[in-house]
């Protein structure tokens, strides 16, 4: 349990908890929130910590987001998919292509990608007229972790062009020596992972507090 205000575990203000195993990491963003969590969540086994209705049966919870399935790469693992045709362009983060991605996917799905978490490079697919399909790239977190971020657009969805993208970005994650972590909830974003050679490996619950 540690205070971190800046944590990227949970949106701004919330607690976040990761397990990986039987370990756990959680963060809170202020002392007595802390305190409140420490209290009572102490002693609880790691599946508990990131159920839903432990933390609302356990503390004062007005919102949680989760949980979501925490996958990792080894660095021998790859799986890269097959030439598609269309080579991956690079981008900078917050180019203007990315936030018309954003948009024409929906708050929802910009939101679950964290495609505006990206600090990496971002690794892009465009079709004939330079409207950019798939985007994907990885948010330097502590640890040494790279937290994938990755986005498809609604009309470009089942043609492996999630895979091509993530792909590139977990290969530039791996060169720069990081350690590739994927956070899923839809079932197709966990099959791009498993098909990469991710496996799954923990759990992440965000909450917040009244």
């Amino acid at each position: 349990m540690c205070v971190a205000p800046d944590s990227t575990l949970a949106p701004p203000s919330w607690v976040g908890v990761v397990t990986i195993g039987e370990a756990a990491l959680i963060t809170a963003p202020t002392a007595p929130a802390a305190d409140s969590v420490r209290t009572a969540l102490t002693g609880l086994p790691a599946d508990r910590l990131t159920d839903p209705a432990t933390a609302t049966a356990l503390l004062p919870v007005s919102d949680t987001l989760g949980p979501a399935v925490l996958a990792y790469l080894a660095p021998d693992a790859l799986r890269p998919p097959g030439p598609t045709g269309t080579p991956a362009e690079c981008l900078t983060p917050g180019d203007a292509a990315l936030r018309a991605l954003s948009e024409e996917a929906g708050e929802a799905d910009a939101g679950e990608s964290g495609l505006e978490e990206i600090t990496s490079p971002v690794f892009v697919v465009r079709d004939a007229g330079a409207r950019v399909l798939a985007a994907a790239g990885y948010a330097h977190w502590p640890r040494d972790t790279a937290h994938l971020c990755v986005l498809t657009a609604p009309d470009a969805r089942g043609r492996g062009l999630a895979r091509q993208v993530a792909s590139e970005a977990t290969t530039h994650a791996l060169a720069a020596g990081l350690l590739p972590q994927w956070r899923a909830r839809p079932a197709a974003s966990r099959r791009v992972a498993a098909a990469l050679g991710y496996r799954e490996l923990g759990a992440q619950l965000s909450v917040r507090l009244r």
